[in-house]
């Protein structure tokens, strides 16, 4: 079977339907198709990315910070930020998503709408999780 990384390399795009719910509701498990392109250059915040982590897991995250050295990253539908991710972990990013037979424009005022109103909701994601771990903790004494 052949790597992501070789896919990218051999035809500069990779497309697949993800896996996993990271990054629900924008993208769904065995719903939607990504495209992934090679990245033409640093990436921007709110970009999506594939990338590698050390384990050898593929994750498709947004860029929430850019920092001089490598990224902040967090899925659509995560709490945990994932700090110091390298430039060279970074395979590609997500430059299409196909959804009923239908492209989503990732250039559209609705997209850009839902991508700052996602990231602005994630405090509320926060206080939802610790709370939901506070009661849950407190329910099983």
């Amino acid at each position: 079977m052949i790597s992501f990384e070789e896919e990218l390399e051999k035809s500069g795009k990779l497309v697949y339907t993800t896996v996993g719910v990271s990054m629900r509701p924008l993208i769904k498990q065995d719903r939607d198709i990504s495209i992934i392109s090679k990245p033409n250059g640093r990436l921007k915040k709110f970009d999506v990315a594939l990338y590698k982590r050390p384990n050898g897991q593929y994750v498709l995250h947004r860029v929430v910070k850019v920092l001089e050295n490598g990224y902040v990253i967090l899925g659509d539908n995560c709490v945990s930020k994932e700090y110091n991710i390298k430039e060279s972990q970074i395979l590609g990013v997500l430059t299409s998503l196909v959804r009923n037979g239908k492209e989503i424009d990732l250039n559209s005022f609705g997209y850009k709408l839902y991508v700052r109103a996602r990231y602005a909701h994630y405090p509320v994601r926060v206080i939802i999780s610790k709370t939901k771990r506070f009661l849950r903790k407190l329910l099983k004494r």
